[in-house]
């Protein structure tokens, strides 16, 4: 475990006794005051339009008028973009800026809040932030999710608002030129897929066609719920879940994983799964569907609908829709991707900030209706207008050929601070298509709970540095390798079973149960 020599600032008792901040008292302070803050996220390493922090964010003028609090970057690690690199750079320091904030927080704050590196929330919040307050009230639950295992929360975090992500799509044009059905379970879809490959539905006269694919090579092992495996128990991947019976372990020592990727790594040999869907990166929805070669996909909803405008021009009759999750081979229709309710990603007030009351009343300010606005759409009469009660964007921001989400981390909405997401933002720019299709999955119960993570102590948390990245390691190495025919799973399972004891598994299953257990009883 990494070490981290910071001594607790003592805090005035003034100053945590102030008056409560009501959603109407504008400015917080009377005079500016300057708040240092490190945020470093996948979209930006520096609090600025794409990191340029000599250009402040439209949101962050806005917020400066409206509160008087002005955040000045001092961001560590702006050369890279990991940010785990990041945070070890700024916490190696000992001298942590007023607030740190960005992409994945939640367990080094868990872990060092503890030992005095940043400011416990509870009592902040209940006396200073009733808007903050409230939210934790209309959740419930979702407090204890981000609580450290002393039983105070650290962070403000991200709260990611609707229900779905990703789903199923599949060339609907490709199936009615060649008289096939949307498969309605795994051995249809098996059939569909072998169509795909077989019967020339782009019509080129080549057997060029890729039947499935993915951006994120992840999403192969999406494949594995239709043998009624589990491939993460959250929206992040190869994540841990919680069984039926209330443990928490991991799906890749599963005997469910076994079989499964035994089919996943059929399909692959058949040349039913794309051959490069290691390889072939980010760049494969756009070119094999801009090449009309591909067929099916396990993507987000709101970006892969909008391919039906983009390529009617160039390829015609072009028709790539979502479709129901086929079943299983044990008949179970299941969505295992959806939106956590709450990210590790958002931020603290560390132990040099000498206004926590101010900073906790900042925050709050994010969660009022006018700062949860300016969080989401960013500056109305900029961006987007009140019309009929509804924050609308303009004409200029949905047509504009940039996607409106790139647009908005260039004003300073939807970055990774701390604020209840609104998805009136992303339903504006989701095609009709995946109207329909979102719709149509609220038509079935195919969404699975989602394990919201635990917070270590000091002995747990060595235990889990220990010995899981290793194991974690070893898992994605084996599955690559018997995805791409190295190695049989079922005839390699009792080593590699044997092998994970070897490296701890039970080891870190065991402190995540007692995590777990602690945390939600």
């Amino acid at each position: 475990m990494r070490n981290l020599s910071i001594t607790l600032a003592i805090l005035g008792t003034t100053a945590m006794t102030a008056p409560a901040f009501a959603e109407s008292h504008l400015p917080i302070v009377d005079k500016p005051l300057e708040l240092t803050i490190h945020m470093h996220w996948p979209r930006a390493q520096g609090y600025g339009p794409g990191g340029d922090t000599n250009t402040l964010y439209p949101v962050e003028e806005v917020t400066r008028e409206r509160t008087n609090i002005y955040l000045v970057d001092k961001t560590s690690g702006r050369n890279t973009k990991d940010n785990n690199e990041a945070m070890n750079l700024l916490l190696a320091t000992g001298n942590l800026p007023d607030i740190v904030g960005g992409n994945r927080i939640q367990q080094p704050v868990n872990q060092y809040g503890p030992e005095g590196a940043f400011v416990p929330l509870n009592d902040l919040v209940d006396e200073h932030a009733p808007n903050i307050k409230k939210f934790w009230e209309d959740h419930p639950g979702l407090k204890a999710a981000i609580s450290a295992y002393d039983g105070n929360y650290y962070y403000i975090p991200y709260l990611p608002d609707g229900k779905y992500g990703r789903a199923w799509f599949i060339r609907q044009d490709w199936l009615d030129k060649l008289g096939l059905k949307q498969p309605d379970n795994v051995d249809e879809l098996y059939e569909v897929l072998v169509a795909f490959r077989d019967q020339d539905p782009n019509g080129n006269g080549r057997k060029d066609e890729v039947p499935y694919f993915a951006r994120d090579w992840e999403e192969v092992l999406r494949l594995m719920t239709l043998w009624d495996a589990r491939t993460s128990g959250s929206d992040t991947y190869h994540d841990f879940y919680v069984t039926p019976e209330g443990k928490v372990a991991h799906p890749y020592a599963q005997e469910a994983y076994r079989d499964a990727m035994a089919n996943v790594a059929k399909w692959y040999a058949e040349g039913l799964i794309d051959a490069e869907i290691f390889t072939r990166g980010s760049s494969s929805r756009d070119y094999l569907l801009g090449e009309n070669l591909g067929g099916l996909t396990h993507d987000w909803f709101a970006s892969t609908s909008g391919y039906n405008a983009a390529l009617a021009d160039k390829v015609p009759g072009f028709n790539f829709i979502p479709f129901l999750p086929p079943k299983s081979a044990g008949g179970v229709r299941m969505e295992e991707h959806r939106r956590i309710p709450i990210k590790p990603d958002g931020w603290a007030i560390s132990y040099s900030n000498e206004h926590p009351v101010e900073t906790i009343k900042y925050f709050d300010y994010f969660f009022s209706e006018e700062g949860a606005l300016l969080a989401n759409f960013g500056v109305e009469g900029k961006t987007w207008d009140m019309i009929d009660g509804q924050p609308v964007y303009k004409k200029e921001v949905l047509e504009s050929g940039t996607p409106v989400n790139s647009q908005m981390y260039l004003e300073g909405a939807q970055i990774y601070r701390g604020y209840p997401q609104d998805y009136r933002y992303e339903w504006q720019w989701t095609a009709e298509e995946a109207r329909k299709g979102i719709d149509l999955y609220d038509s079935e119960d195919l969404l699975v709970d989602q394990f919201l993570g635990v917070a270590f102590n000091r002995d747990e948390q060595e235990v889990y540095d220990k010995y899981w990245p290793s194991i974690q390691t070893y898992m994605l190495e084996r599955q690559q390798a018997w995805i791409l025919g190295s190695g049989d799973i079922k005839a390699d399972w009792d080593d590699y079973i044997a092998t994970l004891e070897k490296m701890g598994y039970s080891k870190v299953i065991e402190v995540m149960n007692s995590a777990y257990t602690r945390q939600y009883g």
